[in-house]
């Protein structure tokens, strides 16, 4: 009787290991623009296992891109490994893949909602993105790093008709290049941060 009780035991632990979440998988919101941009420079990064496009940072229900997404940034969700990446090496990627001194939004894409910024969930984040900034303001001192560190959110992934967006540079790869090469996307990049921007890519 105490085998079988035990081999239950041991059959239930296991069961319940088999459906435990990977304790390594950990997520960071970011803003930088085009979400389709973002997408495609993050899951590009070595380590990343996920990236979603949506909305997050303001406080209209369910924002829609065609709908209303007042005070909303276009933003991305992104889950990495933590044996292959840190978060100080995801804020490393993102500072290089945006242009930290538009006031006015990214690139071509002007307006509240193409904003960059930092959304933190907890003081290690929040210690973790303002040490980066930091270090990108004392990297370029006579200019202004206006990219804000803010509160993380609701964050509202694209769905509906609206799914189309999820992907959209593998979906639509000749729109997709045609619209981040006249938005002037990589030009600026190089300008601010020369061959940085590549980062550390998938093999």
């Amino acid at each position: 009787m105490k085998s079988t009780v035990s081999g239950l035991l041991l059959s239930a632990v296991l069961s319940a290991a088999a459906f435990t979440p990977v304790a390594n998988a950990d997520e960071a919101v970011l803003a930088g623009g085009c979400f389709w941009c973002m997408e495609s420079d993050f899951e590009k990064l070595e380590g990343v296992t996920d990236v979603v496009s949506g909305f997050t940072g303001g406080i209209a229900p369910n924002p829609t891109y065609n709908g209303n997404h007042e005070g909303h940034y276009e933003a991305v969700k992104i889950t990495y490994d933590e044996t292959k990446l840190s978060y100080r090496d995801i804020l490393a990627h993102f500072w290089v893949n945006i242009d930290p001194f538009d006031a006015r939004g990214q690139f071509c894409d002007k307006g509240p909602s193409y904003l960059s910024a930092i959304f933190v969930a907890n003081d290690q984040e929040r210690t973790l993105a303002r040490e980066t900034k930091a270090a990108v303001q004392a990297q370029f001192p006579n200019k202004e790093v206006v990219t804000p560190i803010l509160d993380a959110s609701a964050f509202y992934p694209i769905k509906g008709d609206e799914i189309g967006h999820q992907d959209f540079y593998k979906k639509s790869p000749v729109r997709y290049k045609f619209y981040r090469w006249n938005c002037g996307r990589d030009q600026r990049l190089k300008e601010i941060w020369g061959d940085k921007a590549l980062g550390k890519k998938k093999t």
